[in-house]
């Protein structure tokens, strides 16, 4: 059975060779390393099986140009699952769970670059329907949203910009 719980500072090798693994590269792997590296991981969560890392989840900070006080987002980046164990419902579930500690931790939004088969079933839809703009080159219906709190994003417009370690990284 899998159970889903916060990164223990013994998973760190292991989070390396999951991302590494589900992305066929290292990029998301030396950006999950960087953000913890300099204190900029909001939530890590891993999903294991005994004591097997399967998945990964990292959520960080996201800020909103021109800056809008009180509104505090989150960046989910990256979901990894190891390749053998894809397709179970492992993504999902920390997915799920990871959003739902982003919103016991009171944060107002989430955003994320993915793929738009996948997450529109956790309640994301294309940002600019909320009037958030991505700074990189996306197509609209990959860069999403989702209101943590219900009514967050109503009003608001500008551009979404993630820690500055995904410009240093990807």
């Amino acid at each position: 059975m899998t159970h889903i719980r916060d990164e223990l500072l013994s998973d760190i090798p292991v989070i390396r060779e999951v991302n590494s693994l589900a992305f066929e590269r290292s990029d998301e792997a030396d950006l999950v390393d960087l953000l913890r590296q300099r204190g900029k991981l909001l939530l890590s969560l891993v999903a294991v099986e005994g004591e097997q890392v399967l998945g990964h989840i990292a959520f960080s900070r996201v800020h909103l140009i021109p800056a809008v006080p009180g509104l505090d987002g989150a960046g989910l980046a990256p979901v990894a699952v190891l390749p053998s164990r894809q397709g179970q419902g492992i993504g999902s579930e920390l997915c799920v769970q990871g959003l739902e500690r982003c919103r016991q931790l009171h944060l107002d939004f989430a955003i994320l670059v993915g793929h738009p088969g996948y997450y529109p079933r956790f309640g994301f839809q294309p940002a600019s329907r909320f009037g958030l703009t991505c700074k990189w080159p996306v197509p609209d219906e990959a860069f999403m949203a989702l209101e943590l709190r219900p009514g967050a994003l109503q009003g608001i417009s500008g551009m979404a910009e993630f820690e500055p370690e995904f410009d240093d990284v990807m």
